[in-house]
Order: C-alpha cells, then sequence, then structure tokens
C-alpha cells in the first residue's frame, strides 16, 4: 500500500476511532442526510459536540455538507472506507495465508510416517 493511501486510511481510522463518530456515520449512512440539530437530538450530546465530530468526520473526507437555505445537511461520503477496506483486506490476506502455513504444518505434524 502506497504512503498516500496508508496515510488516507490512517485518517478514515483516525476519525472512526471514537464510538459517538461511528454513531454519527451509522445514523447518516441510515438517513441519507441530516442536520447536526437533527442529529443531536438523538444523541446524548449537544449540537455543538456532534458538529465537532462531523467536522473530524469531514476532515477524513467520511461526510460532506451542504448549505441548504440556513441549515447545513451533512451527508455520508463512505468512498474514503475503500482504503481502510483495502488495507484491512490487505492485512487479512497476509494472515489467511500464515494460518493456512500453521494449518499444514501441525496436520504434517499429526500424520504418523508411513512404514
Amino acid at each position: 500500500m502506497s504512503a498516500a493511501r496508508a496515510g488516507r486510511a490512517d485518517e478514515v481510522f483516525g476519525a472512526l476511532s471514537d464510538s459517538r463518530r461511528r454513531e454519527l456515520a451509522a445514523l447518516l449512512g441510515e438517513r441519507g442526510s441530516a442536520t447536526a440539530t437533527e442529529l443531536a437530538r438523538e444523541l446524548p450530546i449537544s449540537r455543538q459536540a456532534v458538529q465537532k465530530h462531523l467536522a473530524a468526520l469531514s476532515e477524513a473526507g467520511l461526510v460532506a455538507s451542504a448549505r441548504e437555505g440556513r441549515e447545513v445537511r451533512y451527508r455520508l461520503t463512505p468512498a474514503p472506507m475503500t482504503e481502510a477496506v483495502a488495507w484491512m483486506s490487505q492485512v487479512g490476506g497476509r494472515w489467511d495465508e500464515r494460518l493456512r502455513q500453521l494449518r499444514d504444518q501441525v496436520s504434517e505434524a499429526r500424520t504418523p510416517p508411513r512404514a
């Protein structure tokens, strides 16, 4: 994975390391879009705290905002998660291969020698 791709994955993992941000991302995924006020009504935190978390998600590219009249609506932009998923797949693939090799070694060790 290139340094740039790894950096983007780091931003995504950093943004999603907070449970409130994951909760906000899930809410936006369910609703399609929402204002900070609408999101704050569903969480036990203030609108200002919601905006702070939305800003962190936005910095990672996970949330986009658009002004509609006097309101700012936020929507999930899941494309940056692709980098994080690619990293997890790459690491998971390596572990799958290592586990396969270990299973083969254990199987060989248990097999009695042929006479």
